[in-house]
């Protein structure tokens, strides 16, 4: 059998490799970035979109840190004595104080999660939010148990600063994170009555797989691992008086393992490799349920890559991004888009305005992924699960907002007046009376807004409607046809 992994002839990547490209590797971009990166050539292009220098900023109107603070000795010390005192006063004043800071932590929280949007929209770095995303569903953690926004923030810079680093890092470090020692209650992990929420979900979902040749024993010895490791304030603390030191066995080894070295034993099962590259390839390559004949092949590939390299990410990805496999007919439009992508696509893609951000945030809850709120620790489902009959209304309506500034009156929102150029999308047509032909226009806007060629009954379908609607190429025509495209079912898909 072929290696799926060979790299693509350079000759083949042409316009629509190098959108696949820009829409997989990142939230698409315009047709101008598309032939920028095709003038670039295959290597330089993913080298381009890879060796991204990381920011670690975080954004001025969300870095305060402590609003969910600890009371301090003073504040508990006065509840104690009008506890005792019966000061119902001094008591509602001290409850009213700490829903004053849990309500402003929502609202922060709230901050965030326009923030984020707003950063990879306009992200000169696509393939490092790309992978922040990817990393905060794999290692998913919910606001609404940690009631922190800051914990929340922490991780998402923390996932942020190694999202193309290297795996065994990512691991060790979201073991030692606030807000995941808060989600799994490792913060109440101690050696004479141990947790095994961080232990289970290690193993079962952040490195080997559900069943994946480790035992209930595995689990409860790696729970006695993990005691002791908690946090204090904004911090990871390690409670030495708290930790078990007694002999462990955990995946045949013994030994009085302490949490890395439990990490370590993880990471020197085979098994992770391979489990950790099969969700990179569901998110990067093709998230269907019969994926193609030789993704298995590709993903053993690069799950033996994975593990010669000692879990370096930027490595498999350059290999995956310049492969046969990565461009082939099977594997473009594949990947249903999540409702983030689906949003920041059509924004990057179309250059349509970014609308009010609120609005967008509250369209991706409604469609099924609010930031920093995944539904569970297992993350988003992802693939088909994102398309239901009450989502694909909402995912429709929003890009009828995004184009037009037009929200649905059935959530009662406000129209946007931002105006929006479409002149772009079209800029190669014009001939030099600035005139379009309809017939190009309408395969041009299809091609590109669908990331490939589209089915001739869909070009039919908007050539019949800008028929209708007079037939020439107006900016108000253009943006109709847009409309429409964002409505069919192939726009789901990148």
């Amino acid at each position: 059998m072929p290696n799926p992994l060979q790299p693509l002839a350079k000759k083949d990547f042409d316009y629509a490799a190098a959108q696949h490209l820009l829409n997989r590797a990142g939230f698409g971009g315009t047709p101008a970035q598309v032939r920028a990166l095709v003038e670039l050539g295959l290597d330089d292009a993913v080298d381009y979109i890879v060796d991204f220098k990381g920011d670690g900023t975080i954004p001025a109107a969300v870095e305060f840190a402590g609003i969910m603070r600890t009371e301090t000795p003073e504040e508990r010390e006065t509840l104690r004595k009008a506890r005792a005192a019966g000061d119902e006063e001094t008591i509602f004043r001290l409850q009213r104080e700490r829903q004053a800071r849990e309500k402003s932590d929502r609202e922060q929280l709230a901050e965030m999660q326009k923030w984020w949007l707003a950063k990879m929209i306009s992200t000169g770095r696509p393939l490092e939010e790309k992978l922040t995303l990817f990393w905060h569903g794999h290692f998913a953690t919910g606001y609404r148990t940690i009631e922190n926004s800051y914990h929340m923030l922490a991780q998402n810079a923390f996932l942020r600063a190694n999202a193309a680093g290297n795996f065994a890092d990512l691991v060790r470090g979201i073991i030692r994170d606030p807000a995941m020692l808060k989600y799994l209650d490792n913060d109440e992990n101690r050696r004479r009555s141990p947790n095994e929420n961080l232990a289970r979900e290690l193993m079962e979902l952040f490195t080997l797989g559900e069943g994946n040749d480790y035992t209930e024993r595995d689990i409860k010895e790696g729970a006695r691992a993990l005691t002791g490791m908690t946090f204090r304030g904004n911090d990871f603390f390690f409670n030495q008086q708290e930790h078990d030191p007694t002999p462990k066995t955990i995946l045949g080894r013994t030994g009085s393992f302490s949490g890395d070295e439990f990490v370590s034993i993880i990471l020197e099962h085979p098994v992770c490799a391979r489990f950790i590259v099969s969700k990179l390839y569901k998110f990067f390559v093709n998230d269907a349920p019969a994926p193609p004949k030789d993704a298995g092949d590709a993903v053993s590939r690069l799950a033996k890559d994975f593990r010669a390299k000692r879990y370096e990410i930027r490595p498999i990805l350059k290999t995956l991004f310049r492969s046969q496999h990565f461009y082939a007919k099977d594997n473009r439009l594949s990947v249903v888009k999540s409702p983030t992508q689906l949003m920041v696509q059509t924004i990057r893609s179309l250059g349509t305005p970014t609308r009010e951000m609120s609005a967008l945030s509250q369209a991706g809850d409604l469609m099924g992924q609010q930031l920093f709120q995944p539904p569970s620790v297992k993350g988003w489902d992802g693939g088909r699960a994102w398309i239901n009959t009450a989502t694909l209304f909402v995912r429709q309506n929003i890009v009828v907002y995004l184009v037009t500034g037009r929200r649905p009156a059935a959530f009662d929102w406000n129209p946007s007046e931002l105006s929006y150029d479409v002149s772009p999308l079209l800029a190669h047509l014009r001939d030099s009376g600035g005139g379009v032909d309809p017939h190009e226009a309408v395969r041009a806007l299809a091609t590109f807004a669908l990331g490939g060629e589209p089915a001739p009954e869909r070009l039919a379908e908007l050539e019949q409607f800008l028929g209708a609607l007079g037939g020439t190429v107006t900016d108000d025509r253009v943006k109709a046809m847009l409309c429409l495209i964002g409505a069919m079912p192939e726009y789901q898909l990148c």
